[in-house]
């Protein structure tokens, strides 16, 4: 990752903004898709609700221990969640999904650095606009300390710990290919999220 290229931008946007605009309509999409299927208007509803996050964070578990992400941005391996929806689905006991796939990424495949730092800003800003779903949670008696902990804001709460991501992301030098491929990464998570919500909730 060489000089640093930030693609059709004449008001010097952070290549996190730059992120936002262009995932807006797939992100927008999803979110519709998600609140359509009422994932809170139960416990069971926001099980499957569970079960989504569980294979998308199955998927991309293994980037939060990869040492050249780990080395770019920081405390990557404790913004980790994968662990915490698992506990999510226990205390609600509820069975994990069924696996019939690999996950996305795994600990034995060196990933696309660009395309994994797409799918990584779509999970951490999923962090950020997770206070809404914990409010929502709270009306089915789930919170950080059981059913909802994978939505727990961070220590240092849910702003900073999203500033201090989008930092080291807007800090690091990419060519111009590269710069494609963080773009196609969060699209393709976004999309895989989407094909994972339409599955668990059929």
């Amino acid at each position: 990752m060489n000089e640093r290229v930030i693609l059709d931008n004449p008001d010097g946007k952070t290549r996190s903004k730059l992120l936002k605009e262009r995932t807006a309509t797939t992100h927008d999409r999803l979110d519709k898709a998600i609140m359509d299927r009422e994932p809170f208007a139960s416990r069971e509803r926001f099980g499957q609700f569970l079960r989504m996050q569980y294979l998308f964070h199955r998927d991309i578990d293994a980037l939060y221990c990869n040492p050249a992400l780990s080395a770019l941005l920081p405390d990557l391996d404790v913004r980790r969640r994968f662990s915490l929806i698992a506990q999510d689905l226990a205390d609600l006991e509820i069975g994990a999904p069924a696996l019939n796939e690999a996950p996305i990424f795994t600990a034995e495949t060196q990933p696309d650095m660009p395309a994994a730092l797409g799918w990584l800003y779509v999970a951490e800003g999923s962090n950020l606009g997770a206070a809404f779903l914990l409010k929502e949670a709270r009306t089915l008696d789930l919170s950080e300390d059981f059913g909802a902990r994978h939505l727990a804001a961070a220590p240092e709460g849910r702003g900073r710990h999203w500033r201090t991501f989008t930092g080291a992301l807007d800090a690091l030098s990419l060519q111009e290919t590269e710069e494609h491929s963080v773009v196609a990464g969060a699209e393709n998570a976004f999309h895989r999220v989407r094909t994972l919500v339409e599955e668990v909730f059929q």
